[in-house]
């Protein structure tokens, strides 16, 4: 489930060209997960839809069953940014901080584990409030042209929460 490799390169030392092919990569990996989060934020659809392969699916379930909700899986990048973007628009400020990524990669794919602490607040009463503090665990895969690396599977985990989910996830 989570990357809990010992080290974080696999290029060998001596080999100058692998290991900067695999740091872009990495690179690559942690910024789509980075658009994922300021793409909410600043409620830019197009930066958000970016960090996802078209068949993608993301999976809050596991998050929202702390506080007894059960979500279906979202599949498909269109259906992903509809959802969230909308249940958002105009109703919830959200701030994501993503942080401890790790990675592991093996070809054309990867998986990338870090944690995320996402603070949501209802617009018109910012006292209603939810922050979690949530482990994601994510399954990427290169995009053509091979720079670029897009979400798969994205399934999101909680540790903690405070405030009021319900009020903001519904």
């Amino acid at each position: 489930m989570f990357v809990t490799a010992p080290a974080a390169l696999a290029a060998p030392a001596h080999d100058t060209a692998a290991a900067l092919g695999e740091l872009r990569d990495r690179a690559e990996i942690t910024d789509a997960l980075y658009r994922f989060a300021l793409g909410q934020d600043l409620k830019d659809k197009d930066l958000f839809a970016s960090a996802f392969a078209a068949d993608a699916e993301l999976d809050f379930g596991p998050a929202a069953a702390k506080w007894g909700a059960a979500p279906p899986v979202m599949t498909g990048r269109d259906t992903i940014v509809t959802t969230i973007l909308g249940l958002f628009a105009g109703r919830v400020d959200t701030t994501h901080q993503v942080t401890n990524p790790r990675i592991a990669i093996d070809g054309d794919t990867a998986r990338l584990t870090a944690l995320v602490e996402a603070q949501h607040l209802l617009s018109a009463d910012p006292t209603t409030y939810a922050l979690l503090k949530n482990p994601y665990d994510v399954e990427l895969v290169r995009a053509e042209g091979g720079s670029r690396w897009l979400i798969r599977s994205m399934v999101i985990h909680n540790t903690w929460f405070t405030g009021d989910p319900t009020a903001i996830f519904g």
